[in-house]
């Protein structure tokens, strides 16, 4: 997976937010916040990622159960991919 080529990640006034460029601002109309944990899965997906690689970044980043972090990294792609921001 990785994020479609179009939007940018930043961090504003100690927020992170995806932000549409170009024509993507006609598709995707606004911003989208991210949370901390949000904004590093976001980074490894602009290099292109597995969901076993997300999972595993999440454990090295944070003190989790594996479990924990394959439901939350699932949830995090399905609302990504909803909005049609990876390939």
């Amino acid at each position: 997976m990785k994020i479609r080529d179009g939007f940018m990640l930043r961090e504003i006034a100690g927020q992170w937010v995806v932000v549409p460029l170009g024509e993507k601002v006609v598709e995707f109309n606004g911003i989208m916040t991210l949370s901390q944990s949000g904004a590093l899965l976001w980074q490894v997906l602009e290099k292109n990622a597995s969901e076993e690689d997300l999972v595993e970044v999440i454990l090295k980043e944070y003190t989790i159960d594996k479990e924990t972090a394959e439901t939350d990294v699932r949830e995090f792609v399905s609302i990504i991919r909803e909005k049609n921001l990876i390939n």
